[in-house]
């Protein structure tokens, strides 16, 4: 899921009309937004937050946001993070408060603050979280753009066991919507199933990165075996085998919702940056 161009590079120093970079933290609804990137014709939370910042800051051109995961249509973010480089005569007050003043309501800035030197939002993260919610009862109404409805009873006992084979690190090719020079190789941190205090399924996943579509298809793989349409070792069966299964039903976009991106100590991120990039080229 996390996507941007690999030739983001450090801002220049402050000061002197030289270029600051901001850590920006975000929050977005997604419902009506076709992802984060820019698309033409589309309304994405790229292009909405972009031209906010040109609004505000007075921008001959729209700023360049360098997001930390690339959400796809329909996906909801309460702990997105992105950095932009700003020049240093623009920024002033209270910019999170100057942004939320010229935003849609499905859209919120947390926070901006000036980024730690060897901050980058994609590069310098040291996992994504992700969490998906499916209601098998009653759904609350309330609820009802971030949690998918399902039809049959899940099995969360044995959906959380096959969930289990799908850890570590592996080629999640089977699981991935490919795209060209791009590597599958992940290493799945966290992949957890269980009920909430309102009997809703909620799975946890953490990982180094996501590649497209792979939360979505894991839990569309998970579903299978809580329903009872798929044995419990059949997820892992589908890593092994290597290759995209059409088996395997992508699971509804609006379920899913990133929850938070972790980085290093400040002292550690650039040493992170330049780890990620090296695996990135490999």
């Amino acid at each position: 899921m996390a996507r941007d161009t690999d030739t983001d590079e450090a801002a220049a120093p402050t000061g002197d009309g030289g270029l600051r970079r901001f850590r920006l933290d975000l929050r977005y609804d997604g419902t009506d937004f076709s992802g984060w990137a820019r698309q033409p014709g589309r309304r994405t939370v790229q292009e909405t937050l972009e031209s906010a910042l040109q609004t505000v800051l007075r921008l001959a051109d729209p700023a360049s946001l360098t997001v930390a995961g690339r959400t796809d249509a329909g996906v909801h973010a309460i702990g997105q993070v992105a950095h932009v480089d700003l020049p240093s005569e623009v920024v002033g007050g209270d910019l999170a408060r100057r942004l939320q003043g010229v935003l849609p309501p499905d859209v919120s800035v947390r926070a901006v603050a000036e980024a730690a030197d060897g901050f980058d939002a994609r590069f310098a993260a040291l996992r994504r979280r992700y969490r998906y919610r499916v209601a098998d009862g009653s759904l609350n109404p309330l609820r009802r753009h971030d949690t998918v409805r399902w039809r049959r009873p899940l099995d969360v006992g044995l959906m959380h066991t096959a969930a289990t084979g799908l850890l570590g690190e592996h080629d999640f090719a089977a699981y991935c919507r490919p795209r060209e020079g791009a590597s599958t190789i992940r290493t799945l941190l966290q992949l957890d199933v269980a009920r909430d205090a309102e009997a809703v399924v909620v799975i946890e996943a953490a990982a180094d990165a996501f590649c497209h579509n792979q939360v979505r298809a894991m839990v569309g793989a998970l579903l299978a075996v809580g329903d009872g349409r798929r044995p419990v070792g059949w997820p892992a069966e589908v890593l092994s085998a290597g290759v995209r299964n059409s088996a395997v039903t992508v699971a509804p976009p609006h379920g899913l919702t990133l929850v938070a991106v972790e980085y290093p100590p400040d002292d550690e991120l650039a040493l992170q940056a330049q780890r990620t990039r090296r695996r990135r080229d490999a």
